[in-house]
């Protein structure tokens, strides 16, 4: 029997589901929406509804235990700042987790985990802007003209 058997060990060792966990948290709070496998989907969901959750109320003993957490300054500044303010009003349910579909390869049901109401230009977040190709061009016949 399973009984009071309350998360999935999803193969791993406690240190690195710990840290696994925290590098999604820090993923999810950064882009707002990434792709994963069904099951961390799953573990994830209460994770950061409570991270959220702890957020909503800004003192310092919830921002140590929120750094303590995520261990990144960035996703705590984001979380107090943003997260808190756009949830304000909602009672829970900051997130969902979508099927979609099964990887190719080794057939794993995936899913995407996103926050509700998330902001779309989150994503975008790393990606670098393009450089105009005829600028680039014209830079190394500057530097060869001066020598």
């Amino acid at each position: 029997m399973r009984h009071k058997i309350g998360y999935r060990k999803l193969n791993r060792t406690s240190e690195h589901r710990k840290a696994l966990f925290k590098n999604m948290l820090n993923s999810l709070i950064k882009y707002e929406q990434i792709i994963t496998t069904l099951p961390k989907a799953k573990e994830l969901k209460p994770k950061i509804d409570k991270v959220i959750t702890i957020g909503k109320t800004t003192d310092l003993s919830n921002k140590k235990n929120l750094f303590s957490t995520l261990q990144d300054k960035n996703s705590v500044k984001k979380v107090f700042e943003t997260l808190s303010k756009r949830y304000a009003n909602r009672k829970g349910g900051y997130s969902r987790v979508l099927k979609a579909g099964f990887r190719t390869g080794d057939d794993a049901p995936m899913a995407v985990i996103e926050l509700v109401d998330r902001d779309i230009n989150a994503k975008k977040v790393d990606k670098p802007k393009k450089i105009d190709p005829t600028k680039k061009e014209k830079e190394p016949l500057k530097k060869a003209a001066a020598k």
